[in-house]
Order: C-alpha cells, then sequence, then structure tokens
C-alpha cells in the first residue's frame, strides 16, 4: 500500500499529526439518470450514473491510531509514512493536521469522489479544503477561498492576462438539449457564484434584428425555445453589481444559422447592449489591469469588425482581437491580441483522450512558465508589453460518437487536470515538457461540466494557482503593496511617540496579506542635522519566506509634516509623504 504525500497549497504551515485507520461501509447514492424517467428524456439529460460513497459510521471506533509529525511549509510538498488504502479498499485514514495551534481532521478517501472541508477540532480561524487523488495516494490542502469574491484579494496592478481565471466553454448551454450540444451542468449565475470569471459565448446574428439567439455551433442550447444573449447580460450586470471586486470576461463568437455578418454582430452588440450600459462594459483593445476593469465586462470578440468599429479608439478598433482564432489546435495564437489557445476538440474516440489531455497539461505549463511582475518588483518596467493570455480549452466533443459527447469527455478530462493541477502543476520537472517555472500561473482554464452534483473542485484548483502565483512572487507582493494608494486611509497615529502606527501596520498585514508569524524586533532613534528619525524593526514570514521590514518616521519640521518610509531586507526603500498630515497627532498610514 502506497504512503501518503500532502502538498499545502495555504499561506499557512501545515503539520499532520495523527492518523488513524477506520473501516467503511459503501452507501449506494443515486445519479440524475435515477431521478428522471422517460427514454428520451434520459438520453437528452444523461449526465452521470449511479455511484456510491465511502463512509465510516459515526459510532465506530478507530483500528489504528498513532501520533505523527509531518510538517509541510506553505506551498510545499511533504511525503509521509502514512499507509493509505489501496484502490477498491473499504479502508478509510482519517487525518489530523495542526496549524498555528488549531487542528482540524479529514477523511482519505471523502465520502465522495469530491473535495471535502476539514472539520475544525477547536475554534480555529481557517476554512480548510481537501482534495485527495487517489492513484498518487496525494493529498493536496487548499484554502477555501470565497469562490464569489476571488478577485477581491488581489492587487488592482495584477495584468489580466496573469491570473488564473476559470472559465467555461459555451458557458450558457445548461438546458434540455440535444447530448452533443449540452455542455454545462448549472447556469451562469451558478457559475459566477462558484469563481467562473470567463464567459465563452455563441450567438446566431439576424439581418435587422439585435436580438442574439443562443446557439451552439448551428443548434439551439434549448429544446423548449429561445435563449437569447441579452438574459445571459442580465446576469452578468446583476453579478457585478453585488460583486464589485470582479471583472468577468466574455468571448463572443457568431455561429448559428443567422444571415448577419460579422460586422452586423459588432454594431447590434455596441449599440443594443453596450450603449445601454457602458459603465459595465471595456472595450478598449489593450490588454487591461485588474483595476481598470473591476465592475465590468471584458470583451474578447470572435468575430471581425466593419470600418466604423475598426475606427474606434483612436483607430485601434474595438474590444480585445481574437478574431483569427486558430482552429483545433495545440498552440496557436489568435488575433492581434496577444492570445495563446490550445483548442484541440475532434476527439473522434474515447482513446483520443490521452491526446487532448496532454495538450491541456501542456497549455498549462506553458502559463505556469511565463514571468510577470509588478510594480515594486526588480526588473518592473511600465512599458514593457503585457504577458500574453493562455487560453486552455478542455471540452472536446464528437456528435456522432455518443462515448465523446461533452459530459462525457469532461468525465475522463476533468479529473485528470484536477489531478495535475494537486501534484504536479508550479513544481519543477514536472510539467509534460519540463519547462522551468515562472509565477505558476494557470492561464484561462475553460472548462465543460464543472458544478454538477456541487463539485467545484476543478474551479477551486484554478483559483488555487493564484495564491500559488503570490507567493512566487512574494517580494513583489509586498513590496508593491507599500506605495501609497490615492485617497487610501488605513490607520492613524494618535501619537507620534506611541508607535501606534507601526502597531496598525502589523495588525493590517496580519489580516490582509495573511502573514504567519510577525514579530518586532527593536526601535531606534537617529539624530542627524537636527532631524529625529525613529525606527521599528519586523520581521514576518509570509509564505514561509522570512522577510524583515524598518518603518522610519522622520519629523523635520510641522509644516512639512511626517516623513514616512519603509526598508525591505533587499534594500529597496519607498517613501511617502502625506500632505494632509502637517502634525504627528494626524498622521495617517499610507503604506500597505
Amino acid at each position: 500500500m502506497p504512503n501518503l504525500s500532502i502538498r499545502n497549497l495555504t499561506v499557512h504551515p501545515l503539520e499532520l499529526v495523527a492518523a488513524e485507520r477506520f473501516t467503511g461501509e459503501r452507501i449506494k447514492t443515486v445519479g440524475m439518470l435515477a431521478s428522471i424517467g422517460g427514454a428520451v428524456t434520459n438520453f437528452l439529460n444523461a449526465t452521470e450514473h449511479p455511484s456510491s460513497e465511502l463512509r465510516v459510521k459515526a459510532d465506530l471506533a478507530g483500528t489504528e491510531r498513532r501520533d505523527v509529525s509531518f510538517r509541510a511549509e506553505a506551498f510545499q510538498t511533504v511525503e509521509t509514512d502514512v499507509v493509505v488504502a489501496e484502490a477498491g479498499s473499504v479502508d478509510v485514514v482519517r487525518l489530523t493536521f495542526q496549524t498555528e495551534g488549531h487542528r482540524y481532521e479529514t477523511d482519505v478517501p471523502s465520502p465522495s469522489s469530491r473535495s471535502a472541508v476539514m472539520s475544525k477540532l477547536d475554534d480555529g480561524p481557517h476554512d480548510l479544503t481537501v482534495v485527495y487523488v487517489p492513484k498518487h495516494a496525494f493529498v493536496a490542502v487548499y484554502s477555501s477561498a470565497r469562490l464569489d469574491a476571488w478577485m477581491g484579494e488581489l492587487r488592482d496592478e495584477w495584468p489580466l492576462p496573469s491570473l488564473s481565471v476559470p472559465g467555461t466553454h459555451n458557458s450558457p448551454t445548461c438546458y434540455t438539449a440535444l447530448p452533443s450540444v449540452r455542455c454545462q451542468a448549472v447556469g451562469v449565475p451558478e457559475q459566477l457564484q462558484n469563481g467562473v470569471r470567463f464567459l465563452d459565448i455563441r450567438v446566431s446574428a439576424t439581418k435587422d434584428d439585435d436580438r442574439l439567439a443562443l446557439v451552439h455551433s448551428v443548434f439551439p442550447i434549448s429544446l423548449t425555445g429561445t435563449k437569447w444573449f441579452g438574459d445571459v447580460l442580465e446576469d452578468v450586470y446583476r453579478f457585478l453589481d453585488e460583486h464589485g471586486s470582479e471583472t468577468v470576461m466574455i468571448s463572443l463568437k457568431r455561429e448559428g444559422t443567422g444571415k448577419a455578418s460579422d460586422g452586423d454582430l459588432g454594431r447590434y452588440l455596441k449599440d443594443g447592449y453596450v450603449a445601454k450600459r457602458p459603465d459595465k462594459w471595456y472595450t478598449e483593445p489593450r490588454v487591461p489591469t485588474l483595476g481598470e476593469v473591476r465592475g465590468k465586462i471584458v470583451l474578447m470578440r470572435r468575430f471581425g469588425l466593419d470600418d466604423d468599429l475598426r475606427a474606434e479608439w483612436d483607430g485601434q478598433g474595438w474590444g480585445l482581437d481574437a478574431s483569427a482564432w486558430p482552429d483545433n489546435c495545440e498552440d496557436g495564437e489568435a488575433g492581434s491580441c496577444a492570445i495563446r489557445v490550445q483548442d484541440f476538440y475532434e476527439v473522434s474516440e474515447s482513446d483520443n483522450i490521452d491526446k487532448k489531455v496532454g495538450y491541456s497539461h501542456g497549455h498549462l505549463e506553458r502559463a505556469g512558465e511565463h514571468r510577470f511582475l509588478l510594480p515594486g518588483m526588480d526588473g518592473y518596467d511600465e512599458g514593457s508589453p503585457r504577458p500574453p493570455f493562455y487560453v486552455n480549452f478542455l471540452s472536446a466533443s464528437n456528435f456522432f460518437n455518443a462515448t465523446c459527447w461533452p459530459e462525457r469527455i469532461a468525465a475522463k478530462v476533468n479529473p485528470r487536470v484536477v489531478e495535475y493541477l494537486c501534484t504536479s502543476h508550479g513544481v519543477e520537472g514536472k510539467g509534460p515538457n519540463k519547462l522551468s517555472i515562472g509565477s505558476a500561473g494557470a492561464g484561462i482554464v475553460v472548462t465543460d461540466w464543472v458544478g454538477a452534483n456541487g463539485d467545484w473542485d476543478l474551479i477551486r484548483c484554478i483559483v488555487a494557482c493564484v495564491r500559488l502565483e503570490r507567493c512566487k512572487n512574494v517580494e513583489g507582493e509586498i513590496s508593491g503593496n507599500k506605495s501609497v494608494r490615492d485617497a487610501t486611509k488605513l490607520g492613524v497615529a494618535s501619537n507620534y511617540q506611541s508607535g501606534g502606527v507601526y502597531y496598525f501596520q502589523v495588525a493590517q498585514l496580519r489580516k490582509e496579506r495573511e502573514i504567519n508569524q510577525c514579530e518586532y524586533k527593536k526601535e531606534t532613534s537617529h539624530h542627524r542635522n537636527g532631524v529625529v528619525e525613529k525606527r521599528k524593526e519586523f520581521l514576518f514570514t509570509y509564505c514561509s519566506k522570512t522577510i524583515s521590514y524598518q518603518l522610519r518616521a522622520r519629523h523635520q519640521d510641522p509644516a512639512k509634516g511626517i516623513h514616512l518610509r519603509v526598508v525591505l531586507k533587499s534594500g529597496d526603500e519607498f517613501s511617502s509623504r502625506d500632505p494632509t498630515s502637517p502634525t504627528p497627532q494626524g498622521l495617517y498610514a499610507l503604506l500597505f
């Protein structure tokens, strides 16, 4: 039987402290097919088969328990000597973890094939999620981030292509339809609430009618009536109104049987939709930062423009250009915007799925190889080109082969991508092409059939790559946040000598940047040419990296105010002067 490995994909150090073995029992669960009557209905809605769950009885005593000690630092992997069950066994191992003095518990395998939220054994502050990969006897531990607002923890300066973004293929196709047409288990509102931020939408455009019908290829997405683009937009607007920290990218393509042209589609979109809610759209043909598009839809257009729209934005065009989309490709370039695409979809036999999985893993690795820089990081150049978008379609289909319908493909591809993200992504030498590791992002990962029966594991794994990126860029994240943010007042020191401003900085860092430990080192005063400069030094760990920083406050003249600066261990120095605070009693902390 294999030994367990643990990958800690949180910013907190994690220690396995106990392992206990139980004998479980298999309990049948009813899938969707069992609850839907009629052969025709089953054909149109087939998404899963009845299955079972492995559970431990509440009152059952363990057969073996032992205390252990295996520590995994943030974003590190550790191999243990804990033996887990072979595939098909009814044995369950209960793991007890400890972090920051609090204990958490989980079973492997979990009752279902989905992830499991760890049980808290005390009043621990963290919510932790476990994904177990039986094939590798591998546990990945994630922070249970709020999927409805995961962009809120990121700096405004992040270029949009640098984000790891969950997406859905043919996003609105969740209705009763031909099985080769339906690609999603749930609708767009539920997708957005669970972290999806890239929507792939296909519309049919008709002459002299700006209502855009939703289609998949030449087929309507519902057999119970036409579904419209405008209704999807209302769902997106509503979500963005309620989640102002987020942005949603919409890739729009013309398909279907409508006789209107790409030029007509662009005109319909601009005049009939964008013009009615201009505050909700970003249509500039320039790659934005996250801060520029919070609360907005970013248009990625897979259609051409007429002369009028080509003249928009001083002749630069309209929207992010993906009109020259490569067909059935492993790694191609799309349009004049920097977009690299994996969209191999021609899977004629289920045996070809291995090829699709390999291409998907390869594009994840390419995205992870790219190194992006934020303000405050060594080598950052404000004028340098934005990184490319890496768009990675996990979808494939074949209308004439039932084993290759979208949900059948997803049932095989999605778990293997989850497995790769948990065990190999961002790990040196573990990618299919052995590329070097840059920022370890995942790019835009476009999926089928996520959310079926509440299974959002793939989305959670993609979002977790954002935290991995932040750890890879930890010193840039910290140093970049030292810069002054206009009108941002994070705290007040009521008295210069009290050090209140310093205390606030530490508390704010612990709250917003998830610092594990912070230790006050010393305070010194320096006198030079009649100027008194007070310094306080701190040592903290972030993503298991030890960083020291020093806050310095210099009082020269009440008329000139307080000069506050921070110096990192690396020697980088940043300073700010707050013109609104001419006296020590009015000092505002404008750092971090």
